[in-house]
């Protein structure tokens, strides 16, 4: 099956769709994987984070514990490995789903982050951006008990922590105004931004194939793409994922692998 989705891509430039599947082996859990998706989880809302200072608080109290393990990462074969594709020319870009940014650190260039990344924490009231790093050390000169405290990293990056705990905790502000600070990605409820869908449309349009890795497709941010890709373009659209995905109607062929296993195999087909 990988021989046929070499041949369907190859001579073409592709546009490239990421999900949580490229990173579950570099140690973060996905959200729709074979196992996860038999936890039952519910995401962050938008609406909640904003209204809720309580909300907030038990946020960054689960965030401060995950961040030890999630800021830690490192890319795995499956990034290199697209990274591998963009340098030699074969892509338009990549567009991924993933907030982690180990894309950028395998080496890509021309990467559209959808939902943002978690290096990133934007201020709500005066829009000023810190870095993460940055202010977990602020974060634990005011918390030192969560200091040495480590538990199961989630998928969105940070971690149970007992509720007695994060009564305890002291929320961080913004260094600037006080304003309250979340994370810059795109929680459930919230819309990705305008130039950051139009950059993504841009890559799409200049493609002749889609490539899908990792990727269950079961957020329409991301689906959307490769319907259009298949139904406006009607231009091939490869998918590679461990497990059926929403898109699979769409794909000319469907590989079901470990994205970090095949991906590099895929490229020494192509390159």
């Amino acid at each position: 099956m990988l021989e046929e989705l070499a041949h369907i891509l190859r001579d073409n430039r592709l546009v490239v769709l990421t999900g949580a599947g490229c990173s579950t082996e570099s140690g973060i859990p996905d959200y729709r994987g074979p196992e996860t998706r038999k936890k039952a989880r519910n995401p962050i809302q938008f609406g909640e984070f904003l209204k809720s200072e309580e909300t907030r608080k038990r946020y960054w109290a689960r965030a401060t514990v995950g961040w030890r393990r999630f800021g830690a990462v490192e890319p795995n074969p499956c990034h290199h490995a697209i990274a591998q594709l963009e340098a030699a020319g074969l892509m338009t870009g990549l567009i991924t789903q993933n907030v982690d940014r180990l894309h950028t650190r395998a080496g890509s260039k021309d990467v559209v982050e959808l939902h943002g990344a978690l290096e990133d924490v934007v201020c709500l009231e005066c829009r000023q951006i810190t870095q993460r790093d940055d202010l977990q050390s602020r974060i634990l000169e005011a918390n030192p008990s969560f200091e040495q405290y480590v538990a199961e990293l989630a998928p969105d990056g940070d971690a149970a922590v007992p509720e007695d705990l994060v009564n305890t905790f002291i929320p961080p502000v913004c260094d600037r105004c006080s304003g309250p600070l979340k994370p810059n990605v795109v929680f459930f409820g919230e819309n990705v931004p305008k130039p950051v869908v139009e950059r993504a449309w841009e890559m799409v349009e200049r493609a002749e194939a889609m490539l899908v890795v990792g990727s269950s497709l079961t957020v329409y941010s991301g689906y959307r793409f490769v319907k259009f890709a298949d139904e406006k373009r009607r231009m091939p659209v490869g998918i590679l994922n461990l497990g059926e995905t929403r898109g699979d109607p769409h794909a000319w062929v469907q590989v079901d692998g470990v994205a970090g296993e095949l991906m590099p195999q895929l490229v020494d087909l192509l390159v």
